[in-house]
């Protein structure tokens, strides 16, 4: 399932870059957010690679979502794909963009793939293993390499969004010493803590489960957790929730191996 996940992402990856190297159209959704021909023909070759091989496993897939089409029972096991998370990103010619894609099972992303195809940095994770993957030019793996999260030690490194900054991340950022790390896509904030580049990555403002469950699949396996602001872990599979969309999530804090560090909550390591 992740060798088939790792090759779909960079097929999809090598269709959104041709898309970003011609000429950019742009379309609005109902809810007035970008979308382009890249965010739809990457997901529609992701949905037709995932449905052909595992038929039985619903896919929630955003594009999708955004038309009313997410599946009516999830079950206990779901994919859950953003084709193209960082459409803005991509439309003003930015590099972080990325494919995401990740299995969900009892709640918990147990699989997940991060692709960045105009940097080609690369990342997957599966239950006990994670992985930074090289890509070649032309969108082909020639190798990869396990990765872990590093011990936490002060000052830590915080990887936080310039774009979507709120006061409450401000806030965390001045209680902790910080080495900061600014201006990268939500899933590869994940990566970064899992390739030991990094500590932390507080999330506190809205998010959907398509654009973290990926990356959290790859900070899981290799060692990190993300839990919500009351410490227990993130879950996935989050609907009729009262007063909010379907598959939203609530603020978040992802680390790595950060127990008891100065300015973080004193929450036990392991959390699962």
């Amino acid at each position: 399932m992740l060798a088939l996940c790792e090759r779909l992402a960079l097929e999809a990856g090598r269709l959104v870059m041709t898309v970003f190297n011609a000429d950019i159209i742009i379309r609005r959704k109902l809810d007035a957010s970008p979308v382009t021909d890249a965010d739809r023909a990457s997901e529609k070759l992701i949905l037709d690679g995932l449905r052909s091989h595992f038929p039985d496993i619903p896919c929630v897939a955003e594009e999708e979502a955004s038309e009313g089409a997410a599946p009516r029972e999830l079950g206990d096991t779901f994919f859950l794909v953003d084709p193209l998370d960082g459409t803005k990103e991509f439309i003003d010619r930015h590099t972080d963009f990325t494919v995401n894609i990740a299995l969900i099972r009892n709640g918990r992303p147990e699989l997940g793939v991060v692709y960045a195809p105009c940097t080609r940095r690369f990342f997957s994770g599966r239950p006990g293993a994670a992985y930074a993957i090289e890509v070649s030019p032309d969108h082909q793996m020639t190798g990869r390499r396990r990765i872990e999260v590093r011990e936490g030690q002060v000052p830590l490194g915080i990887v936080a969004s310039r774009s979507h900054r709120t006061p409450e991340t401000n806030d965390f950022i001045r209680q902790v010493q910080a080495a900061e790390i600014v201006s990268v896509g939500s899933s590869l904030k994940f990566c970064l803590i899992a390739s030991a580049e990094a500590d932390v990555y507080p999330r506190f403002g809205r998010t959907m489960e398509w654009d973290t469950a990926a990356g959290d699949a790859v900070l899981r396996a290799a060692g990190g957790i993300t839990r919500t602001t009351d410490g227990k872990p993130l879950i996935y599979g989050k609907r009729n929730q009262q007063g909010k969309l379907d598959f939203v999530n609530p603020s978040f804090i992802a680390t790595g191996r950060t127990s008891g560090l100065p300015g973080l909550p004193a929450w036990p390591q392991t959390a699962e």
